[in-house]
C-alpha cells in the first residue's frame, strides 16, 4: 500500500511543475527510505536533502525529479551517471532507461549502493568504483549523462561520451551559485539551457 507521506510528496512534486508521469511513477515505485540512514528514515518522504554519511547527501526529491525529467529518458536509452552517492537517483533512472552505468569515487558509498540495488532487484545497473571525471570509455557512446555533483564545466572527455542529439544534465557552478544546466549535443556542439538554482556537493577528483 502506498504510504500517505509518499502520496503527499508526489502531489507536491506535481504542484511544483514535475509533469512527467513516468518520472513521478518511478519516484512512487522506488522506496527512498532504503537509501537513507536509519535515524533519518522518518523524513524519507519530506522534500528535503538528507545526510548519508561521508560528507555526502541524498538530493531532495524535487531536484531528483527535475533532473530526471530534463533528461527525457526513453526505455531504449543507455545512461551514464557521474556520482552514485546513495544510489537513489540511479535507482530512479533504472526504472526509465534500458541500462544505467554509474560511477562513485567513495568506496563506502559504492559498496552500500551495490547492496541496495541487489536488495531491490535492480538488474539493469552497472556500477564502478572510480573517479567519475574519467568517464566510462569502454561504454561510449551514451544517450544521456547526468552529474550529481556540482561541476565547473563539461569537459571534452565527457563531450566525447555523448551521442549526437544526446542530453547532459548537470549542476554547474556559475558566479558562486549552482544552477541545473541541460545540454543538448547538436552538430557536435553543446546547446545549453539554464534551470533551477540548486545546492550540491562539489565534484571532486580522485578516489576515496
Amino acid at each position: 500500500m502506498l504510504d500517505v507521506r509518499k502520496i503527499r510528496l508526489i502531489l507536491e512534486l506535481r504542484e511544483s511543475g514535475i509533469s512527467s508521469s513516468d518520472v513521478l511513477s518511478a519516484l512512487e515505485i522506488i522506496p527512498r527510505e532504503e537509501f537513507i540512514p536509519e535515524n533519518y528514515r522518518n523524513q524519507a518522504y519530506e522534500n528535503i536533502a538528507l545526510p548519508i554519511g561521508n560528507n555526502q547527501t541524498i538530493s531532495q526529491p524535487y531536484v531528483v525529479a527535475k533532473m530526471t525529467e530534463l533528461l527525457e529518458i526513453k526505455n531504449s536509452h543507455k545512461v551514464l551517471e557521474i556520482g552514485t552517492g546513495s544510489g537513489y537517483q540511479c535507482a530512479i533512472l533504472s526504472k526509465l532507461a534500458r541500462r544505467v552505468y554509474t560511477i562513485e569515487r567513495i568506496k563506502d558509498l559504492h559498496e552500500k549502493s551495490l547492496k541496495i540495488f541487489h536488495q531491490l532487484k535492480l538488474t539493469n545497473i552497472v556500477s564502478k568504483y572510480e573517479d567519475g571525471n574519467n568517464g566510462w570509455i569502454e561504454q561510449i557512446p551514451f544517450d544521456r549523462i547526468i552529474f550529481t555533483a556540482a561541476t565547473n564545466n563539461i569537459s571534452d572527455r565527457m563531450f566525447s561520451h555523448i551521442k549526437e542529439d544526446g542530453i547532459i544534465v548537470s549542476p554547474i557552478i556559475r558566479d558562486n551559485r549552482q544552477v541545473i544546466i541541460k545540454y543538448k549535443k547538436k552538430n557536435n556542439k553543446l546547446i545549453s539551457e539554464e534551470f533551477d538554482e540548486v545546492l550540491f556537493v562539489p565534484n571532486l577528483k580522485g578516489i576515496d
